[in-house]
């Protein structure tokens, strides 16, 4: 069990208790400009999955069905869902972005299952660095 950090005096308190607070709103605005962009930001991570070769599907259109689903999946989960989602790649970059982990670590787990996926390449960096790239772009 980790070690509890307890401020000495209400400032630190106050102050760790605000960068805590707009961190998690961070989190929640991102989860729910994902329901405004869902189509075009599915697409495009599909989309720069297979161009980069990360991805090989047989049906592209499967693929993007898949991501819309994760991104659904998404919007409609608790925390609880969403951080054990994200617990394997969590550490992959020091400041990640919420949807860009739950979308790598659904590609990761889950997708490779998929019927029409054939096989999945790169390092999970990879993976991250390149829907990241698009999650940037549609949710900024």
């Amino acid at each position: 069990m980790s070690k509890r950090f307890r401020p000495s005096n209400r400032g630190e308190a106050k102050l760790i208790s605000k960068i805590e607070s707009s961190k998690e709103y961070e989190r929640r605005r991102a989860i729910n400009l994902v329901g405004d962009r869902l189509e075009p930001l599915s697409n495009a991570v599909s989309m720069k999955l297979v161009e980069n070769d990360l991805v090989e599907t047989s049906n592209k259109n499967s693929l993007q069905e898949q991501i819309v689903y994760c991104l659904e999946k998404l919007l409609h989960a608790d925390d609880f869902d969403i951080d054990y989602q994200i617990a394997p790649v969590r550490h992959i970059v020091s400041n990640p972005h919420v949807v860009s982990l739950y979308l790598t670590g659904f590609v990761i787990e889950q997708l490779i299952k998929h019927k029409d996926i054939i096989d999945i390449y790169g390092s999970d960096e990879e993976i991250y660095t390149c829907i990241n790239r698009q999650v940037a772009k549609y949710l900024a």
